[in-house]
C-alpha cells in the first residue's frame, strides 16, 4: 500500500480560534462535506515544519510566526481517485498567526472544486457543532492544547 506522510496544522490566531476548511473527498465529490485542519502532503526531502508552512501559505495565504513540533500522530487509510488505498501518516502540529481573512489564491484546481468553505472557529463553536469535524476528537484536543495540557 502506498503511504503519504502528511502535515496537519492546528492554525490558531491571536484569539485562540482555529482555522478549518470544509470540503469533500475526491472519491466522493458529490458527498457531504466535513470540516478539517489546514495541511497536506509532505514532499520528498521536506521537513514536517517546512511542509506545514508551505501548506499554510498555499491554503490560507497566512504567515505563521510559530510552528510546533508534532503534537500527535495518526494513521488513516483513504482511497485515491482511482480507488487505490493510501495510508496517510498524519503529524498534527500547532501554528500561530495574527489571524485575518484567509486567501484562496494558492488553491489547486482540485481544492477549488472540492473545498466549499474556510473559516475561523472558536473552541465553543467547535464543541457544539453538529457538523462533521475531523479528526473527530479535535475539540477535546484543542481544549487540552489551549489549557497547556499538551
Amino acid at each position: 500500500m502506498r503511504e503519504r506522510p502528511t502535515a496537519r496544522v492546528l492554525l490558531l490566531d491571536s484569539e485562540d480560534r482555529i482555522l478549518l476548511l470544509k470540503g469533500r473527498l475526491p472519491t466522493a465529490p458529490e458527498g457531504p462535506g466535513a470540516w478539517y485542519t489546514v495541511g497536506g502532503g509532505v514532499e520528498p526531502g521536506e521537513s514536517l515544519e517546512a511542509a506545514a508552512r508551505r501548506e499554510m501559505a498555499e491554503e490560507t495565504g497566512l504567515e505563521p510566526h510559530f510552528v510546533s513540533q508534532p503534537l500527535w500522530w495518526s494513521e488513516q487509510v483513504y482511497y485515491d481517485r482511482k480507488g487505490r488505498p493510501v495510508l496517510f501518516r498524519q503529524a498534527f502540529l500547532m501554528a500561530r498567526c495574527d489571524g485575518g481573512d484567509p486567501s484562496r489564491a494558492g488553491w489547486t484546481p482540485l481544492e477549488q472544486a472540492l473545498v466549499d468553505d474556510i473559516r475561523w472557529w472558536t473552541l465553543a463553536e467547535l464543541e457544539t457543532t453538529d457538523e462533521p469535524v475531523y479528526p473527530e476528537d479535535l475539540a477535546s484536543r484543542l481544549r487540552q492544547l489551549l489549557a497547556g495540557e499538551v
